[in-house]
């Protein structure tokens, strides 16, 4: 087996782009990394390469294994072919030993067997902070009931949008009901500035919220979903949902893709019930 880490990010997406495609789906996270950091249009936050940890793993084949770290992020992990390889993720943990790594995202088995490897060698042990499932959607059902009018958020919603943002954090993002109070309004401007968020307005009243995430060669991720406790049970995210898909759709998109929550069995219906199909199971683990 052969490690490498990678310093340029270049090099990185040159040598792990085409593998990634052959599951671009499940590799939305990773693929949209690499091209935010391959583009360098966009450093914010996390999003600048210099911060970022890029390994592979080889064997006489090629590539077996990716792995790409965003501090403050997970590691994010890919085995070729979804074949899962025990002395290449060996070999990555040793090669990756001087890395402070607090957790795993990544398809269901490997995110196991990669948490089970590195916490026995590092005397620690992991958890489960959320159990996802992948979808993918190449046709919008047509019998989903359509409300009012999907619009891209602008500057006169920033006097809800902020509260929205957080409340979705909390729930979908850290699997909690205590959402943070938004202090400074520079990180929902910059929401505001990718222009991928959308509102469903009902007689000019916002009541649901969704957006585009990380733009690949064929497909698009699809997140942000969130409708106020007091307009839910009434198809409004289904609506809003439904109706950004089919945007992307023809934007010239061939899929959507999104995560869901697995302990949250409404927004599983409702995405099934649009036309979401499931491509794989995804774990969010976190080590102690």
């Amino acid at each position: 087996m052969q490690y490498k880490l990678y310093t340029d990010v270049h090099e990185f997406y040159k040598d792990t782009y085409e593998a990634l495609m052959c599951d671009e789906s499940q590799n939305m996270i990773l693929l949209g990394n690499i091209i935010t950091g391959n583009e360098g249009k966009d450093k914010t936050d996390w999003r600048d390469p210099a911060k970022w940890v890029m390994a592979t793993v080889s064997d006489i084949r090629g590539i077996c294994l990716i792995a790409l770290m965003t501090p403050p992020h997970n590691i994010t992990l890919y085995s070729t072919g979804n074949i899962i390889n025990q002395q290449a993720i060996k070999c990555l943990i040793d090669g990756l030993d001087e890395y402070n790594i607090p957790g795993v995202t990544t398809e269901k088995e490997l995110a196991n067997t990669f948490a089970k490897e590195y916490t026995t060698q590092k005397g620690l042990s992991f958890k489960t902070t959320m159990s996802q499932r992948i979808y993918e959607l190449t046709a919008v059902n047509p019998a989903i009931e359509q409300f009012g009018v999907v619009r891209l958020l602008e500057e006169k919603d920033m006097h809800f949008f902020p509260y929205w943002l957080e409340a979705f954090n909390a729930a979908a993002v850290y699997g909690n009901t205590e959402m943070s109070i938004p202090q400074g309004a520079d990180p929902y401007h910059y929401r505001l500035s990718t222009k991928k968020l959308y509102v469903l307005e009902i007689d000019g009243s916002p009541v649901s919220m969704a957006g585009f995430t990380r733009e690949m060669q064929t497909a698009i991720g699809v997140a942000f979903v969130y409708t106020p406790p007091y307009f839910r049970g009434k198809g409004y995210a289904s609506s809003c949902v439904a109706q950004l898909s089919q945007i992307a759709l023809d934007k010239g998109f061939t899929k959507c893709v999104l995560y869901t929550d697995l302990l949250n069995p409404t927004s599983n219906s409702i995405y099934q019930k649009i036309g979401y199909k499931p491509v794989c199971d995804s774990l969010m683990l976190k080590y102690e």
